[in-house]
């Protein structure tokens, strides 16, 4: 009975969660039907009809808002797992604390902005012939800006100094990449990292900083 009643208590546990971050957990199930959708398609349709919902420079320019929300709505890895466990650590705990409407405001303003500053970036390059005039068509699908804007605003989630720390591994896991590949895709993260960053003003008044140092001395004891 005690272990019934233990699995009983986990899993009233684990609904309470899902349902304290809703939008988190809607999305992630989007992206598991997409995923599966993924999974009976044929290399090549895959291909295209990615393309076809990606914010490549071509599809943008045709139909811009149809392509910022279906692009965020699929993952060109075909890995959902990975995604399940990073909403889960980020996604869910910026709900939690700015609740759903804030949450969301930062999932669409990096989601967005990162998006088409880094299209047009991509554009100049093209114009300027430092890239191909065939990257107007560059597969450019999924949720990592988002998801780089809602890290970057846990940053203040943080009490100092670990929230310095935090920033540091940032700028590490998305800086190194862009300086070592320099591509538009890395120029789009590092983007949503500062929108994060700069979400500072939907932070005010949502209690206090988490101290890493307070939540190991009461597990402790």
């Amino acid at each position: 009975m005690n272990r019934v009643s233990g699995f009983r208590r986990g899993l009233r546990a684990v609904a309470d969660y899902v349902r304290s971050a809703p939008g988190t957990y809607v999305w992630l199930l989007i992206l598991f039907v997409t995923t599966v959708a993924l999974h009976h398609m044929s290399p090549d349709f895959e291909e295209d009809f990615l393309r076809q919902r990606s914010t490549n420079i071509h599809e943008l320019s045709r139909n811009p808002l149809r392509v910022l929300i279906t692009s965020a709505m699929w993952i060109d890895s075909g890995r959902w797992l990975p995604y399940a466990l990073l909403y889960t650590v980020f996604h869910a705990q910026a709900e939690r604390w700015l609740g759903t409407l804030r949450w969301l405001a930062v999932c669409v303003a990096a989601h967005v902005f990162a998006t088409l500053i880094s299209e047009l970036a991509l554009l100049k390059a093209i114009h300027d012939g430092h890239a191909p005039r065939s990257a107007v068509n560059t597969l450019d699908i999924g949720v990592s800006y988002a998801l780089a804007g809602v890290m970057a605003v846990l940053t203040y989630r943080i009490a100092s100094p670990w929230r310095y720390l935090y920033l540091a591994a940032l700028a590490v896991v998305y800086g190194v990449p862009l300086a070592a590949g320099r591509t538009f895709t890395d120029f789009g993260h590092v983007l949503s990292v500062l929108i994060g960053l700069a979400c500072y003003p939907l932070v005010r008044g949502r209690g206090k900083a988490w101290n890493p140092k307070e939540t190991l001395a009461a597990l402790r004891g």
